[in-house]
């Protein structure tokens, strides 16, 4: 029985998750959309989604104390979750966070594709909410 237990495995190991977390949320923050099997959706949701409230936060503190380097420690816990790419956390900060400035969480929309032919696993379309780039 699976009480009280969190998460998904996903048949993976933890290396493997985290590797997966981290190249589906960095996807995801490049195109605004990717197309993934319901589980891995549903697995890296949660993870790009605080990662844009850790950036939301940042950047309130920093305005609020009207200095930018107050901002650093966040731009650091993202650049860690991110694999230290400068450019996806200036993106996060500069581009992503920003829009969902007013928005209280749920960045993210999932829509249901069907499934794919090959395996029959379900698909769906995992997307940024507001301003998505085509």
């Amino acid at each position: 029985m699976r009480h009280r237990i969190s998460g998904k495995k996903l048949n993976r190991s933890s290396g493997h998750r985290k590797a997966l977390a981290k190249n589906l949320t960095y996807a995801l923050f490049t195109h605004g959309r990717i197309k993934t099997t319901k589980t891995k959706a549903e697995f890296v949701r949660p993870y790009a989604e605080r990662l844009i409230t850790v950036a939301k936060r940042g950047l309130a503190k920093a305005e609020a104390q009207g200095d930018e380097a107050v901002a650093v420690h966040a731009r650091r816990i993202a650049a860690s979750r991110l694999g230290n790419d400068r450019v996806m956390v200036q993106k996060l900060f500069d581009e992503i966070a920003p829009r969902y400035a007013e928005r209280n969480g749920g960045y993210t929309r999932v829509y249901k594709l069907g499934v794919r032919k090959g395996d029959n696993a379900p698909m769906v379309l995992l997307e940024l909410v507001e301003g998505v780039e085509d």
